[in-house]
């Protein structure tokens, strides 16, 4: 496949609704850290996790042909916080901002599959249902790298993005690393800022995985005092109206301390 056509992809991402698009090769997806310790690390079935019908846990099992992976980043500035707002208890990326992702990632893919003949495979948010880690594809896909706060940072928003992931069986060219680390010397206001204290110090090292690339960069990110959070956020959820439901749902503000403490976000999404 031509670079023309990788250009052409990430501007249609963004006519499509994306604010920023990268492309990785699975190959190299494959390599990142997520992927090479997913299944060494210790079961996870917190807050947020779905039902596992094919019991793949948090091992990603890359579909058939799939070669490239086109990411798509919706910004999410601190004054949309609905944008990320969860409504009812199904943990199915039910979010005003997943939904316009989700729709972003139709329209390429239509537009792909219709005008380029190039295969698309539409995966969903959580890896026990078939995804990717999606942070991951971002850094690879040259969007920006992952913070000490445990989430992707890009020069354009901070850490104040939604992410979702279309592979494809098409040859693409990366979009290569980005040169972007605003961690460098910063004084870590995002760990002060969380309320569980979840950035204890060394949780993961090096020698027990075998990469340096470890959670919060350092192994300092503990997921279970995040999840404490998570689960204090969620008995604190409130019924709501919604268009469409006929009945009150559960609307369920998750913590952002971290993210909005983040220096590197700034307003600059606002």
């Amino acid at each position: 496949m031509s670079t023309d056509l990788g250009a052409a992809i990430i501007e249609k991402a963004r006519q499509s609704g994306a604010d920023l698009a990268g492309i990785a090769a699975v190959s190299d997806l494959q390599r990142s850290p997520s992927h090479r310790i997913a299944g060494s690390m210790p079961a996870y079935t917190g807050t947020g996790t779905v039902q596992d019908p094919d019991g793949r846990g948090r091992v990603v099992r890359w579909p058939e042909g799939a070669v490239s992976a086109v990411v798509l980043a919706l910004a999410h500035p601190s004054d949309q916080p609905d944008l990320d707002r969860w409504y009812g208890r199904e943990w199915s990326g039910d979010t005003p901002g997943n939904r316009l992702l989700i729709a972003a990632v139709d329209r390429l893919a239509d537009w792909l599959e219709t005008e380029h003949h190039v295969r698309c495979r539409r995966i969903p948010y959580h890896v026990e249902r078939g995804s990717v880690y999606m942070k991951d594809a971002a850094v690879v896909a040259g969007l920006g790298c992952i913070g000490r706060n445990n989430l992707l940072l890009t020069p354009e928003y901070g850490p104040r993005q939604r992410l979702r992931v279309l592979l494809t069986d098409a040859d693409l060219p990366s979009s290569g690393l980005r040169d972007y680390d605003p961690c460098d010397g910063c004084p870590e206001p995002c760990r002060a800022a969380c309320p569980r204290q979840a950035f204890p110090g060394s949780v993961y090292s090096p020698e027990d995985y075998g990469v340096v690339d470890l959670p919060g960069r350092d192994g300092a990110f503990a997921r279970l005092l995040c999840d404490r959070q998570m689960t204090i956020d969620v008995e604190a959820s409130e019924q709501v109206t919604v268009d469409g439901p006929s009945e009150p749902v559960l609307r369920t503000d998750f913590c952002r301390a971290c993210e909005l403490a983040c220096i590197a976000g700034e307003d600059r999404s606002a």
